[in-house]
């Protein structure tokens, strides 16, 4: 906030009376009884902190009458206007306009990488090193989740059981099929309700009601992706299903930080935007058509469309979501795993809503496998 936002009178310098009046022609202020100087009352408070003026005596004869001097005023010197303030430094023209992602993006790129390498490898060597990547997932997941609630809101949701349910639900989806996994849901509420009745019952129902919420959330959601790697061609619906989220994710950016201009939920996540959307829904589209048609069996490109169009906007909801938890815990990311990219939950957030939709629209399209 500059000066002139707080009301006080253009400086210059030699003047000490009311604003109404200038510098020019301003002679000795006239003393009031008690000889304090006009503007000044006797024994009041002066709210200024520039020094007192030296004025001549009264009583002095001789000589042309003078304005006020300050002790710090050379003699003979006459009112001046005060320094201008120095320009400021232009930017450099190659920054002018110029967009910031916001985040390391070398560092983002290096840890999508080898996050990649880890996926790929896992996912067509050995099945059940992707069931343990998945839970590997799921656990630091839960893990970041509960402790931004107990940090940013005294939610004291019970980690032990998440953490030993959620890999259950994983597992058991992958061996036993969906009933395997409901089974293991169900344990798990009843494990996080008996696991926080060893605690003082005090907001009991609070934290109970976050940790079946983030059994939900996190392993529930996750138990999706053991389901589709279980069929026969499960790595390639994996695959299928990794690649569309993350083409989805690209086009948002990629069209949103050239064209976006429309706000999607500027109170949600005011860096999204409509035409980020359309980038999102278009990408993942032609990616769908391209990866049913050629990696899933008995699949169509017709298919392909519908289910990039599905990952598109699941995809984009489940950004939104978390952005909204986020935004109540009053933080950035959820974590500091991942350089360039925040926690685990910050990776998961596009893809966990996104499995059960591409397993559901699977079975729909070629069965279960």
């Amino acid at each position: 906030m500059n000066d002139s936002t707080w009301g006080a009178p253009p400086p210059s310098a030699g003047y000490w009376g009311p604003p109404d009046q200038g510098p020019a022609g301003a002679g000795a202020a006239p003393p009031r009884a008690g000889g304090a100087p006009a503007g000044h009352d006797v024994g009041g408070d002066v709210s200024q902190t520039r020094p007192m003026p030296i004025v001549s005596d009264p009583g002095d004869s001789g000589g042309p009458e003078e304005r006020p001097r300050f002790r710090d005023e050379p003699e003979g010197r006459g009112a001046q206007e005060p320094a201008p303030a120095p320009a400021p430094t232009p930017a450099p023209e190659g920054d002018k306009g110029k967009k910031r992602a916001g985040r390391d993006l070398r560092a983002a790129i290096g840890v999508g990488l080898g996050l990649g390498v880890v996926i790929l490898a896992s996912l067509f060597l050995y099945k059940p090193v992707f069931v343990g990547v998945i839970v590997v997932a799921v656990v630091v997941g839960l893990w970041e989740l509960t402790s931004r609630l107990n940090e940013r809101k005294g939610i004291r949701a019970p980690l032990v059981p998440l953490a030993v349910g959620g890999a259950a639900m994983v597992v058991a989806g992958y061996v036993r099929g969906a009933e395997g996994a409901w089974v293991a849901v169900a344990l798990t509420a009843l494990a996080v309700l008996v696991w926080r009745m060893t605690e003082p019952p005090a907001d009991y129902l609070r934290d109970v009601t976050a940790g079946v919420f983030a059994a939900f959330y996190v392993p529930f959601l996750a138990t999706f992706v053991a389901l589709m790697l279980a069929a026969d061609d499960g790595p390639w619906r994996v695959l299928t299903f990794l690649i569309l989220t993350v083409v989805s994710d690209t086009g948002a950016y990629a069209v949103g930080w050239r064209f976006g201009t429309h706000k999607l939920a500027p109170r949600i996540s005011p860096g999204k935007t409509r035409e980020g959307l359309a980038g999102a829904v278009a990408f993942a589209m032609a990616a769908g058509a391209l990866c049913t048609q050629f990696m899933i069996d008995d699949g169509s490109w017709w298919q392909g469309l519908l289910l990039g169009l599905a990952v598109a906007i699941t995809a984009t909801l489940g950004d939104l979501g978390e952005s909204m938890m986020k935004r109540d815990l009053g933080i950035k990311d959820m974590g500091t795993l991942l350089p360039g990219h925040g926690g685990i939950m910050d990776r998961l957030d596009s893809l966990l809503p996104t499995a059960p939709v591409v397993w559901l629209l699977f079975v729909v399209f070629v069965g279960a496998g």
